[in-house]
């Protein structure tokens, strides 16, 4: 997992998104059923990551997450419980090392599953990873049971429909071909890489719909210029842990195939450059794992524009009792009344936390000049009113 979804504001989760590095191959999936009709699975865009729902046993829904960054599957402790092989796991290598974007690392327990289905999609004996998504659940506000990488579509054709908040998965590609422009990407180390311009610079970055940044730009050899920034951002957390962030605006303009984004906000990182939902749940998007190819489709005409990066200065870990403060932004409103990392929040503008969903805490961030937070300390509370302002305008 890579970063988190700016869109989140100052939300803060184990999941922020993308990219995780295993340190072996991913093999394939075993075996990959489609059928001769396309799969339509319903989902919900949920700070630009999308989230798909489905019901193939009786212990669902399920909700996954697709992260074309990620390049290993997460499963949650029931269904590998439910669904894994009864073969024994080597001894030599009872778990797998995973690195965050961080540097540090993690430690999952493997499995191979016997069968995961998507609708009538069937996949069997897939690698996976255990991991427990309480944490990532919280964030999104609804139960997370996994999180799918890319290796697992291999052997199908993948759209990500985010306009109409769907995933369609075909045997291959129709006939009389798909809609949009097509792209060739880099799929030897089973992740999609794709030429980016800025400027007179073109460099390689991720697709990666675990990310609900806009866009995450490695300076190295690129020398970026920003329009504002970059200055510190929300906190980031990884697997190994949390981290701060420095997020800017680029004065260029940034061109894959034949789409432009002017000026987007970007966030400066040492990993690889990546696209995130910022800017893909503009798109209709489609892999062909087997062609190599990505298709991009947008129906609508106006410019493609990123809006300014609002917040009060704070980040968040999630409980539905409270919310944990897990950064403070040096300079920010937050900073300034003195809040610190480690306060719990019990209400904002007098609702529990409870209440406030990401999408509804999103909007709330868009639009106030301000926002009340309830702080506890034992048993005492107090309210504290914190200005909302463009962090990159």
């Amino acid at each position: 997992m890579k970063r988190l979804p700016l869109a989140l504001a100052a939300l803060v989760g184990l999941l922020a998104s993308g990219c995780f590095s295993v340190q072996r191959t991913a093999p394939k999936p075993g075996l990959t059923s489609i059928g001769s009709k396309p799969v339509t699975l319903p989902g919900h865009v949920i700070g630009n990551v999308l989230v798909i729902e489905d019901k193939w046993d009786k212990f669902g829904p399920y909700h996954f997450v697709i992260d074309t960054g990620s390049s290993v599957t997460l499963v949650s402790p029931d269904i590998a419980r439910r669904y894994a092989s009864e073969e024994p796991r080597p001894d030599d290598e009872p778990q797998v090392r995973v690195r965050s974007s961080g540097g540090g690392y993690a430690l999952l327990d493997a499995v191979t599953l016997k069968r995961f289905q998507l609708g009538a999609a069937r996949f069997e004996y897939v690698p996976a990873l255990v991991y427990d998504c309480a944490d990532v659940s919280a964030q999104f506000g609804t139960r997370i049971d996994g999180i799918l990488g890319f290796p697992l579509f291999r052997n199908a054709v993948m759209t990500l429909d985010y306009p109409n908040e769907r995933l369609v998965l075909r045997s291959r590609i129709p006939d009389d071909g798909l809609p949009g422009e097509a792209i060739l990407f880099n799929n030897v180390d089973k992740i999609p890489l794709i030429p980016i311009r800025l400027g007179d610079r073109e460099f390689a970055a991720l697709i990666d719909s675990g990310s609900g940044a806009a866009i995450d730009i490695n300076p190295a050899g690129l020398s970026p210029e920003f329009a504002f920034g970059p200055v510190d951002g929300p906190t980031v957390s990884t697997l190994a842990g949390d981290r701060p962030s420095k997020v800017g605006r680029l004065s260029g303009v940034i061109r894959f195939g034949s789409f432009d984004v002017a000026r987007p906000v970007a966030e400066v990182t040492d990993e690889l450059s990546s696209l995130g939902g910022g800017i893909l749940s503009h798109f209709t998007i489609t892999f062909d794992q087997r062609e190599n190819e990505v298709f991009f489709q947008r129906d609508q005409g106006e410019p493609l524009a990123i809006p300014p990066l609002r917040g009060s200065g704070l980040s968040f870990r999630k409980t539905p009792a409270y919310w944990k403060v897990a950064g403070v932004i040096p300079g920010s409103a937050a900073a300034a009344a003195g809040i610190r990392t480690g306060d719990l929040v019990s209400r904002i503008n007098g609702e529990t936390v409870a209440a406030w969903d990401p999408a509804r805490y999103d909007q709330l961030v868009a639009s106030a000049k301000s926002i009340d937070y309830t702080f506890i300390d034992g048993a005492r509370e107090s309210v504290k009113t914190l200005g909302v302002t463009d962090l990159v305008p």
